[in-house]
């Protein structure tokens, strides 16, 4: 269930019909009344919102090596989609960091909420999680392949310009400069 939206965020509107349902996207179409009076139809996509997390363990942060059917390996951040309608932002991203790296972590804050696209009714949340509790096995669906890295500050703040890492918070990485500042960010406010 989302629970956080932006406050400049550009929704599908109440109108709207879905026209198609993928397994990812839909595609809603509404009549848009223009300025001469005349009407157009006007179209967007929904897909389920996307949770991330930076977390540092030890202080170093957990970063992902990720293989999936369709993709070559590559490097980012813990994450995936919020998927479970009962769950809040936080609910999937902690179920998300345990399922693909097997980690709990005590303390959990929202640092950012983007949409990344205006014509998509899709929102990027990131989390940081400090404070490491336990460590299980990990739990990967049948199309992901994870291997857990942990890096240092300066090895991930190199990966925004690495052509292996993918999805990262460019942004956020870089108005860092220690992981001091990193585990210090602010929580985001609406």
């Amino acid at each position: 269930m989302r629970t956080i939206v932006p406050k400049n965020a550009k929704l599908i509107p109440e109108n709207a019909k879905q026209v198609f349902r993928g397994e990812i996207f839909a595609v809603y179409q509404w009549q848009q009344k223009m300025f001469d009076g005349s009407s157009e139809t006007f179209e967007m996509l929904r897909r389920q919102d996307t949770i991330k997390i930076i977390a540092v363990k030890d202080q170093k942060i957990v970063v992902i090596n990720e293989e999936q059917p369709h993709y070559k390996a590559y490097l980012g951040l813990p994450g995936g989609r919020h998927d479970v309608d009962a769950e809040t932002e936080l609910d999937a991203a902690k179920r998300e960091l345990l399922e693909e790296t097997g980690m709990s972590f005590k303390s959990w804050r929202l640092i950012e909420v983007k949409q990344p696209h205006g014509e998509i009714d899709w929102f990027i949340y990131l989390f940081l999680a400090t404070d490491f509790e336990n460590q299980i096995e990990q739990k990967l669906d049948t199309g992901e392949k994870i291997e857990v890295k942990l890096m240092d500050f300066d090895e991930f703040k190199e990966l925004v310009n690495n052509p292996k890492a993918r999805n990262l918070p460019k942004e956020v990485i870089e108005s860092c400069q220690s992981l001091e500042d990193l585990v210090n960010l602010p929580e985001y406010k609406n």
